[in-house]
Order: C-alpha cells, then structure tokens, then sequence
C-alpha cells in the first residue's frame, strides 16, 4: 500500500521505489492512493478522455511485472488505484467503488475519501483513501470528517454494506494530523537525531486514539520514520519559508480487522436473539486470518511535492474460500483475421450472469480490465448451449491484422471483475493481408495499438 499527496506535481521518471519493484518477493496486490492529483478543469476534462498521467504511469510500470489494474476510482484531486498480479485476476471479485466530499461545504471534492471494496479469495476488503482537513486546530474536525465518510460510504454487497462490516479495512491517505505542543526547535532535534519516539506522544492521531473508542480499532505501525510534511520542493530540507511550518506524520496508513462478534451470555435464545452473532463468530472461526505489517516507512528517494510518499507492505495469511475461477475458456481452433472465430467456455460454479457479461480478447501483458483489443456479448453473440458448454462468435473483422500472443477473459458485469482468463494462445498474421502488402500505416487504429 501506498499514499502520496503529489500537490498537483506531474508524475516523476521513476517509481520503482515506490513500488518495491527490486523487493525479492513481489505483490500480489498493489492499493495506491494519491492525493492533491492536477484537478484543474482543463486537466479533469483531458484526463477523463485521455487517461490521468499517473494512473498512466502506474500501469505503465506495473503491467510488464505481470500486474493489472483492476478498478480505480478519482474524486477530483484524490485517486485510487487497484492492482493484482494476473494469476490472481479470477479471485478479485465484487468490485465496488463510492466516494465522500467533504470540503468546501460538501460540495467541492478537494477533500473527503474514495473507496474501492473488494472480495480477495472470499475474503471482503475495504480501501479507503482519505484526504482530511488541514491546519494544527482541526484535529477534532478530522476526526468528525472521518465519522461522517464512514457513514456516508455504502455498497451493494448485503453482507458488507458499509466500511466497518469488511473484514479488513486499510485506511490510508493524508490525515493531515499534526504533532501538537512541542515547539519547531524540539521536533527538529529530535526528528535530526531519530529519536522519533519523543514526538509521538504529540501525534494528534495518537491522542485522538485515547479519546475515541472507534479509532482503537484501527492499528498502525511505529513511526519509525521521518515526518512526511513539510519538506521544499526538490529537497530533503524541511519547510525554510517565512511560515517555517513545523514537521508531522499527515501521511498514514492503519488497518482494521474486523472484530469477532462476541456470543452472548445464555447462547441464543429461543425468539432468535443472538442467533446471526453466533453464525458470524463461527464463520470468522472457519476462515482465519492473519495480518503482519513487513513494512512501514517513507519513501525520500521523491521531491516533487511537499509530502513524501508513505509505503507499508503486508502479509496476509487467509484460507481460500474458492480455488478455481467461475468460467473456463479457451479459443477453438486456429484465430486470424482471415477467419470468423470461436469461443468456447464452461461455467465451473453457479453465479448471476447479465445479459451486460462479455469477453475480451487482450494483448498478454495488458494494462487494465478495460484495455482489451475487441470483445464479444456473452449473450448476444452465443452460438451453441449445453450443459456443459457454451460457444460465443467472433467475427473476423474484430481479430487484428498483425496477430500477436493474446488471452481471452470472461467480464462479469455484476462482479465488475473478469472471473476467467484463458492460457495464452497465438493469433497468427493475417495471410490475406500479406497476399494484399498491407502494412501499419494502412490498416486500423487499433492494429496499430497491437503493432506498437
């Protein structure tokens, strides 16, 4: 996980860093929150046409490591992005995202939360990327900020319609807490000789903990690193402007694990009082899990914003609740673009599929769940039905010209996830369009994507 308020900074050359990408052992899922993302009307527009740069550079990076973006949701200046590693893709399930405003009367998104909520493997999480009230003095008014995005935030999922209800929650983003009382000159000393330590007993996070019972819920690591906010433009040096704004931990990361519904005294009794506590206590019995924070730290290897990036790495251990993917599917036959094509798939479990159900047809390495070079409607195009199996055309004009290593991937409409892929297959060359001398400039745009 990771969060970044860029201050409306274009994206840098390099975020391996960020990422962890020369870590021995690689992700499985990437959550990157970013705040204070270019939201000026011109570049809202541009990006919602054009794709953001940073969401850009992100997949850019990530998709050749074998990762995909698997949802993302903007509210102005703040952004959430979603990634898994491909072999995980069937097992992210039941995407939802919400967003809360929260600044300038409620109105104007520059402060509040986006969410994304998940089912990893039947296990429910929630991330929640927040970008609270700024200045010393409004530590209460945060605190009530974040109240109200819990409240406010809903799902459709029945059994987790709100935040709280997932089974594991990160929260994460600029929180905008401050160190109180201590003096510029103290909090310097001790952040120059890391004694971090004499700073947190002031963390305003730390305080409003002991206040409100809600909060307790929420774990975090120790500080055990620099203040994030306020460093100078491309520096390690902390704010040197006439306001010399002191040093704080604005940018967090805390996680909730659900906590087991006590059973009640007695057992349950006879009207049914009870009687859904003890199913869920039994339930979080049979599916354990465990969570460790491997990493907790800031990022200074960045400078383009006044924040440094904050990373934290976890290590999730659960027990799947489903080990092979809805849909099986693979392409029948030989596929190019001399020929109308077939695609033939199995339903392996019951779920709800819509008439609004399609399968893509992707470039191996591709960027996002959108990024696919045509798609067919399960429904509409359906060929052939049985038991067993079920065949969907393709016609010949959707298959690029040039071919290439490709897959194929069941869409679910009401999950918003792909719930199958196929193994990788070649699309061979058109042999019609060689015979004819056709070459990239001649041929369509989105053979053009495939040839770059």
């Amino acid at each position: 996980i990771a969060t970044w308020n860029v201050a409306t900074a274009e994206p840098t050359d390099d975020i391996s860093s960020l990422l962890q990408l020369d870590s021995q052992k690689s992700a499985d899922l990437y959550a990157i929150g970013l705040q204070e993302v270019n939201a000026a009307p011109l570049r809202i527009v541009t990006d919602f046409v054009l794709e953001d740069p940073w969401s850009r550079l992100l997949m850019t990076t990530l998709a050749p490591k074998g990762y995909v973006k698997v949802t993302s949701v903007r509210m102005q200046g703040l952004l959430l992005l979603i990634f898994s590693r491909l072999v995980h893709l069937p097992f992210v399930r039941n995407i939802e995202t919400t967003y809360t405003r929260t600044g300038i009367l409620g109105y104007w998104g520059n402060k509040g939360a986006v969410s994304t909520r998940l089912s990893f493997y039947g296990l429910s999480l929630c991330f929640l990327n927040c970008h609270l009230a700024a200045h010393m003095e409004y530590a209460s008014e945060r605190v009530d900020e974040f109240k109200y995005i819990l409240d406010a935030q809903s799902f459709s999922m029945e059994n987790t319609p709100r935040v709280l209800d997932h089974r594991l929650v990160f929260w994460f983003g600029d929180l905008n807490f401050r160190i109180a009382d201590h003096d510029l000159n103290f909090t310097h000393t001790a952040i120059n000789n890391k004694e971090f330590h004499q700073l947190w007993p002031k963390d305003q996070l730390t305080l409003m903990k002991k206040k409100e019972e809600f909060l307790q819920e929420f774990e975090e690591g120790p500080l055990n690193f620099r203040p994030t906010y306020k460093y100078d433009l491309f520096s390690d040096s902390y704010d040197t402007s006439s306001k010399k704004r002191k040093p704080a931990w604005t940018d967090r990361i805390l996680w909730r694990v659900k906590p087991k519904t006590p059973i009640l005294e007695g057992g349950v009794e006879d009207d049914g009082v009870g009687r859904e506590e003890v199913v869920q206590e039994q339930q979080q019995d049979t599916n354990p899990l465990k969570v460790k924070q491997d990493l907790y730290t800031c990022c200074m290897d960045y400078s383009i914003s006044d924040h440094k990036p904050v990373l934290s790495i976890f290590n999730l251990e659960l027990r799947k609740q489903y080990k092979s993917p809805l849909v099986l599917l693979y392409p029948e036959g030989e596929w190019s673009a001399d020929l109308d094509a077939m695609v033939t798939y199995s339903i392996q479990e019951p779920f709800i599929s819509s008439t609004w159900d399609w399968i893509g047809l992707y470039k191996v390495g591709f960027r996002s769940t959108l990024d696919y070079i045509t798609y067919t409607w399960v429904k509409d195009d359906e060929v052939f039905y049985s038991d067993k199996l079920i065949k969907v055309y393709v016609s010949k004009d959707e298959i690029p010209v040039l071919g290439g290593e490709c897959v194929l991937c069941y869409y679910s409409n009401n999950m918003k996830s792909i719930v199958g892929i196929s193994d990788p297959f070649q699309v061979q060359q058109s042999k019609a369009a060689v015979e004819e001398g056709l070459v990239p400039e001649n041929i369509s745009g989105l053979d053009k994507k495939l040839a770059s």
